[in-house]
């Protein structure tokens, strides 16, 4: 589809937006799209380029490809492989999984974090989106008319606002009307990014980056450990899932040691020890998690938890930036058709679209989780194909906006006159890196 560069004919509806990630970002300019005027408040005092690598499927990029000139920037920057190597821990080769069988769902963006917001966000204010850095928000509100937040001391009102600021959000605890505290998953994760010059001049690991871009994949009882070389293999990324029982209040992100990380890896294949040794600096991600939400949104439905403020994905789903992104992109079609008059309306039926979808996408995670950190590597060699990621089409090749119009008439006559619609118990823990 061919975006339009013309400008939206207004709805009427003001969006207030809590959050600057990927979640809020396209919110905001889809709403714009949509004619809706969209606020941003975003916690940052200003925009830094941070963070390691980041996946976003072809889900996402239905998204980003309707927005004009995104596509070609995010090109550059992103990985360029046809598959993923897996070996086991010692070092032993498993299995090639190949990504040639899902050209037809469309294009993957996979890249350093940062960068890829960096040019996202660039594009919200580039279509006309008001960001506001530096906003502590420290009251969500709402009543039958309107919602708000008080940011920086000041009252800010719309007629909607989309939570988007993770799982601290303080609007979870509207939602819930209870505080609900994170809880230790017993993982982490060790994640790194740096330029790849050691790699290439060390014989070991040379070849992980001396023909381009590469993804290999070490699998060990209760561990994993991907490795990426990025922008024809100028960049390296790395990152590890490992046990962890530190306390949850000490901090989620802490500054990794690489002496810990290669202790934690001890007796693996060395290649995996020499790209360890080759790092500059990591980071310790602790994993954590907390109990399901049984709703994603207000009781006077003004307000609604997007992201990973609603949904928060075990790094292994590979789509919790891609189901945040499906959000806004949702969220911005209900509004869009359900009129500045029913907006409460929008906000259940962008949940009743979203939620068992959003539950079938992070099982995924947990299944992935488990098959690699439990695997019988003799049954593995009968049937490698079982290490396989989940990329399947009803993942893989979705447009949310397209399905948003699709199927919002039919779920406005499934909710009928409900003022709190049911959504099913999630089974899976939510776990989150953050």
């Amino acid at each position: 589809m061919s975006p339009s560069i013309d400008k939206p004919t207004s709805s009427g509806i003001k969006v207030i937006i809590v959050g600057a990630g990927f979640a809020g970002l396209t919110a905001a300019i889809e709403c714009h799209r949509k004619g809706h005027q969209a606020l941003v408040l975003e916690s940052f005092a200003e925009l830094k380029v941070l963070g390691d690598i980041i996946s976003f499927g072809p889900n996402a990029g239905h998204i980003f490809e309707r927005w004009p000139g995104v596509p070609e920037q995010l090109d550059p920057i992103c990985i360029k492989t046809k598959g993923l190597t897996y070996k086991s821990y010692l070092g032993e080769y498993l299995f090639y999984q190949s990504w040639d069988t899902e050209k037809s769902y469309g294009k993957a963006y996979n890249g350093h974090r940062g960068e890829i917001h960096e040019i996202v966000y660039n594009h919200a204010l580039s279509v006309g989106v008001e960001i506001r850095l530096g906003q502590k928000i420290t009251e969500y509100f709402e009543n039958e008319r309107e919602a708000g937040v008080i940011s920086n001391g000041q009252r800010i009102v719309g007629d909607i606002v989309l939570a988007a600021d993770g799982v601290r959000s303080k609007g979870r605890t509207l939602v819930l009307g209870y505080e609900d505290k994170p809880k230790s998953s017993g993982y982490a994760i060790y994640r790194a990014w740096f330029d790849s010059a050691q790699i290439a001049n060390n014989p070991m690991t040379k070849y992980l980056v001396e023909n381009g871009d590469t993804h290999s994949a070490w699998l060990g009882p209760d561990i994993h450990f991907l490795a990426a070389s990025i922008k024809d293999g100028k960049d390296f990324s790395w990152v590890c899932t490992h046990k962890d029982e530190a306390d949850v209040e000490e901090g989620w992100q802490e500054p990794g040691s690489i002496e810990d990380a290669l202790k934690v890896l001890e007796g693996w294949d060395p290649i995996v020890h020499e790209i360890v040794k080759a790092t500059p600096f990591l980071v310790d991600w602790k994993l954590v998690y907390r109990d399901p939400m049984p709703t994603w949104v207000s009781p006077k439905a003004r307000i609604a938890l997007i992201g990973d403020a609603a949904h928060p994905f075990l790094p292994t789903s590979v789509q919790g930036a891609s189901q945040a992104m499906e959000d806004g992109a949702t969220v911005a079609v209900c509004l869009a058709l359900s009129g500045k008059n029913k907006i409460p309306e929008a906000l259940r039926a962008f949940e009743k679209i979203r939620y068992g979808r959003v539950l079938a996408a992070q099982k995924t995670g947990e299944t992935t989780r488990d098959k690699w950190h439990k695997a019988d590597f003799d049954k593995i060699k009968e049937n490698p194909e079982s290490l396989k990621l989940v990329r399947e089409a009803w993942l893989m090749d979705h447009d949310a906006e397209a399905h948003a119009y699709k199927v919002y008439p039919e779920t406005i006559a499934l909710l009928g006159g409900d003022k709190e619609p049911a959504v099913e118990a999630a089974q899976l823990r939510m776990v989150e890196v953050a």
